[in-house]
């Protein structure tokens, strides 16, 4: 069975930085997308960033930017995937996920769209303050 587990979470000022990780475990063959994704109370998930994973070409919502940065890494049946963000707003509170897509292409993952990914992390709380 797969899973994910996220952590780096927490609470920061506006303007402030924080990493993201998530471990993936037990993968071990797929044409890979990964993703962070969030969802903020009342709001619909949305998909922050992902990167196709046998290119390293990565995707981002024009709402990050030039602020987040997506970028992975793998290990035996593991995959890594990290999320720096950088120039936080208080419209970047969320609960974030980690995600993964297995048999994915690179149109599928340019899109970031919630559905097509099967596993799901649990979540981390970014809280930024103004």
């Amino acid at each position: 069975q797969v899973q994910l587990v996220e952590s780096g979470g927490g609470s920061v000022q506006a303007g402030g930085s924080l990493r993201l990780s998530c471990v993936a475990s037990r993968y071990t063959y797929g044409t890979y997308c990964m993703g962070w994704f969030r969802q903020a109370p009342g709001k619909e998930r949305e998909g922050v960033a992902s990167i196709y994973w046998s290119t390293g070409d990565t995707f981002y919502a024009d709402s990050v930017k030039g602020r987040f940065t997506i970028s992975r890494d793998s290990a035996e049946n593991t995959l890594n995937l990290n999320l720096n963000m950088n120039s936080l707003k208080p419209e970047d509170t969320a609960m974030y996920y980690c995600a993964v897509d297995t048999y994915s292409d690179w149109g599928r993952c340019s899109r970031r769209m919630a559905g097509n990914f099967r596993d799901w992390g649990q979540g981390t709380q970014v809280t930024v303050s103004s």
